[in-house]
């Protein structure tokens, strides 16, 4: 966390926490959704404004957490604004490279990979040293030469369906007041 998000937590401990006005797609991008775009209907169908600005996006990951709960914010200022989650807390990007290192969305390293699960779409999550994500969908090709190198027993996926990844991993795609 940025130090001087931790001085604005201290001078103003009590202020209201935010839902419903950000959101993590499956690609790792990031998106706004104001009053109008949350009325419009639910993310992902409706996805609100996409946040290309690289300075905001550095801050926005740099104060990434989760919570006790598994619902997942970005600490901004003194405010906590929850995520809304296409798919899981991290996107996972693969380097084509000896070992197979991945890192998340936010640039961090996400560590070993512990076990890979595919779901009934076809969609492969890796859960690793730095929690539960979902590949993202340009690495899925790297992803298969992983898995077919059989250089570690945890890149050889089993299935679960989508729907309970969420209860199974800790985690919160639309976090409620």
């Amino acid at each position: 966390m940025d130090e001087i998000v931790a001085a604005a937590l201290r001078k103003w401990p009590n202020v209201p926490h935010c839902h419903g006005w950000l959101a993590l797609d499956a690609r790792g991008d990031w998106y706004m959704r104001d009053e109008r775009i949350q009325a419009a209907g639910p993310f992902p169908r409706v996805k609100g404004s996409r946040i290309l600005h690289d300075k905001l996006l550095g801050f926005i990951h740099r104060n990434y957490a989760a919570d006790g709960r598994g619902a997942w914010f970005f600490q901004n200022g003194p405010q906590r604004v929850y995520v809304e989650l296409e798919a899981a807390p991290w996107v996972w990007r693969i380097t084509a490279a000896p070992g197979w290192p991945v890192h998340s969305h936010t640039g961090a390293a996400a560590g070993v990979v512990r076990a890979s699960w595919m779901d009934e779409t076809g969609r492969l999550f890796l859960h690793t040293e730095a929690g539960f994500g979902l590949v993202h969908t340009l690495d899925t090709g790297i992803a298969a030469e992983a898995i077919e190198a059989g250089e570690n027993p945890a890149w050889q996926p089993r299935e679960l369906p989508f729907a309970e990844m969420p209860a199974r991993f800790g985690y919160c795609l639309r976090p409620a007041p």
